[in-house]
């Protein structure tokens, strides 16, 4: 008698499991106030979002998205932002919309679990707890657990090895291009949401685009899909 293959779902944080903007905005601004520059609107910090926090500082001092801040005032500016981020990480941050509906229905459905961010390891973990989600995953791997952020896929590969699931068993959930490419990369599936960031544009554009296997408004959408798929999978094992 066959078993059921093994599966499991890679999660991202900012942009599909939460709106993250906010806390990321106040800090980044915090951070342009010790400049002495004027703060940006909320919109402008999302679209910022997507490689990580030092990315983001060079992003934010600059106000450009191909910005890079001499070294001397992103070496300020990085202290100065991860100062107030630790202050600012969770207060005005939302999970979004039946999340937690989601993520129990794969673990009803027998799924492995984990989030996978390009955000560092010391927000991370306590965002998770903060907002009642750490209990959901197996396993959490940060930005700066690996060598190289998304969209390089180490830390897909890195959360197939925790989950002990090989990548071609594996669905990732993001809401943008680094999100897609990073899968492709890792030999993993991958679904979009559009609550996310994408770095300013909309993930609809990226509908067909090889390794994205689908699009979706909103991550209870993505997991009804994830789940029809691996019932799928599940059924074709059984009759081979």
């Amino acid at each position: 008698m066959k078993t059921e293959p093994k599966a499991g779902v890679l999660i991202d944080l900012d942009g599909t499991l939460l709106d993250t903007a906010p806390d990321l905005a106040a800090a980044a601004n915090r951070m342009r106030a010790d400049f002495g520059l004027p703060p940006l609107p909320v919109e402008r910090i999302a679209a910022f979002v997507g490689k990580g926090a030092e990315v983001l500082v060079h992003r934010a001092l600059t106000d450009a998205l191909d910005g890079r801040a001499s070294p001397e005032d992103f070496a300020r500016g990085r202290q100065s932002f991860y100062a107030h981020y630790t202050a600012e990480n969770g207060l005005q941050a939302v999970v979004f919309e039946r999340v937690p509906e989601a993520l129990e229905a794969l673990r009803a459905h027998g799924l492995k679990l984990a989030c996978v961010t390009n955000k560092p390891k010391e927000f991370t973990g306590p965002l998770l707890a903060k907002m009642g989600l750490a209990p959901y995953f197996d396993a959490v791997v940060a930005g700066d657990e690996v060598a190289e952020k998304k969209p390089h896929p180490a830390l897909l590969l890195e959360a197939c090895r925790r989950l002990h699931l090989r990548p071609t068993e594996v669905t990732m959930i993001g809401d943008s291009v680094n999100d897609a490419q990073a899968a492709r990369a890792a030999g993993c599936h991958c679904v979009l949401v559009e609550t996310g960031y994408n770095e300013g544009e909309g993930v609809a554009a990226l509908a067909g685009a090889p390794g994205v296997d689908a699009i979706f408004p909103a991550l209870v959408e993505a997991v009804q899909w994830v789940i029809a798929h691996h019932t799928a999978q599940a059924s074709k094992a059984t009759t081979q």
